[in-house]
């Protein structure tokens, strides 16, 4: 594989003209260059194309035959993994938006084919690269709080029936059927990056939706949130919990063997780090409490224009390093697969009432045998036999009067299907 100079701009094109366009943006400050663009819109891509005049591609297949060095995958959240395998074979560096795989068979697959192609692949889970987690990791590896013992990572993100709608146009649409424990990497991602721990099991439990909720009309068949326990290889156990409920926020806490240190739960303040040691257990420069808004370590000028708090910046900048120095980053496949992997086991303990399911290190080839068949999916485009419904409740079929209120939304929207009917 060519290694590029210092100077030489890393070619890339974007896949997803939504999501999309926030990596694009953020190309140029890293050393990177866009040069196509991929969507299956074609008004909307001609417009995107012809603003940033750049070609556009309806045809991923086509699109993989441009001259450029790298993929930016932002299209649907479970389409994410035969995108980048396709990618991965034709010579392609890959940064795939979160999740990286829907099912165990594709988290295998996956991860050989970044074994067999030899080029870079990194998951794009942005919330790692918050000013507030980069300083906790930087106190984690320094041992302020000691070895994490108890963690917690919390993604609350509560949407009102008409914006759930307008986010997911059709009853078929993926979000519509995403389980509660999906969507976990904003919670574990970071905790993961804190302290350089992985999950090895999960247990999980699901929130139902209740039929006093105000926000019933929209057409979402999946519960409302998720509890998942995860016993990290160091033998810590780690709580995350997300996603729906009222009390938008993000948190996340350490408890160490010296200490506990947290971002704060206030509205306006989750940006500043609280950290606590015991007076009995101080060392020196301890102190009982301290609280403050931490600094980005680098680029700090940048990362506070762009996007999910500085993190689009620092995806599409560790993205271009690991292509530059030919390594693999931190955010690599196999932590890309590990989180996605909570997401899919949790749902199969949540079908069990909770019961503990393996979270597999696939880095062992004959771990990978026993997984390369599992194609187990929640998802409409897989239902059959044996396959698992959306919710602890089953499958749960919107009433009409759900359907109507979302159909109006999406006639609002200019949404120009059949509005999801099967």
């Amino acid at each position: 594989m060519p290694t590029l100079s210092k100077q030489e701009p890393i070619r890339v094109g974007v896949v997803g003209i939504s999501r999309g366009l926030s990596h694009a943006g953020q190309l140029e400050n890293v050393g990177m260059q866009l040069v196509a663009l991929c969507d299956s819109q074609e008004d909307a891509l001609a417009r995107a194309g012809k603003s940033l005049n750049v070609p556009t591609y309806t045809d991923y297949e086509a699109f993989l035959t441009h001259d450029m060095d790298a993929v930016v995958l932002a299209n649907f959240f479970h389409q994410h993994a035969p995108f980048a395998i396709r990618a991965l074979q034709a010579g392609k560096h890959v940064m795939s938006e979160i999740t990286a795989c829907k099912t165990m068979a594709e988290a295998v697959e996956l991860v050989t084919a970044v074994e067999e192609s030899g080029m870079i692949y990194m998951i794009a889970e942005n919330y790692v690269y918050f000013a507030y987690v980069q300083e906790m990791r930087r106190l984690y590896r320094a041992g302020d709080v000691g070895e994490m013992q108890f963690g917690e990572g919390e993604y609350m993100s509560p949407f009102s029936a008409e914006s759930w709608n307008r986010l997911s146009p059709g009853l078929n649409h993926w979000r519509n059927y995403m389980p509660a424990t999906h969507y976990v990497t904003h919670a574990l991602g970071p905790i993961m990056f804190i302290t350089d721990t992985t999950p090895t099991s999960v247990n999980a439990q699901s929130i139902p939706n209740f039929a006093s909720d105000e926000e019933k009309l929209h057409v979402r068949r999946s519960d409302k949130a998720s509890v998942r326990i995860c016993r990290m290889n160091n033998g810590a156990v780690v709580s995350l919990n997300g996603h729906w409920l009222r009390g938008h926020g993000i948190w996340y806490r350490v408890h160490g063997t010296r200490g506990l240190m947290e971002n704060l739960r206030e509205l306006g303040r989750q940006d500043r780090i609280r950290v606590v040691h015991e007076e009995w257990d101080m060392r020196d420069g301890d102190v009982p409490e301290k609280i403050y808004a931490p600094e980005f370590p680098m680029l700090g000028k940048l990362a506070a224009t762009a996007g999910h708090r500085g993190g689009d910046l620092f995806t599409n900048y560790y993205f271009a390093e690991a292509i530059r120095e030919n390594r693999q980053p931190w955010l690599d496949v196999h932590r890309g697969v590990t989180m996605s992997m909570v997401e899919i086991q949790g749902w199969r303990s949540c079908l069990t009432n909770g019961a503990p399911v393996e979270i597999p290190d696939l880095r062992d080839k004959n771990t990978r045998k026993s997984y390369e068949n599992d194609h187990w999916s929640p998802y409409p485009e897989d239902q059959g036999p044996g396959q698992p419904p959306p919710s602890i409740e089953g499958n749960v079929e919107p009433s009409a009067e759900r359907i109507e209120a979302a159909r109006e939304i999406w006639r609002q929207t200019g949404y120009k299907t059949d509005y999801g009917l099967h």
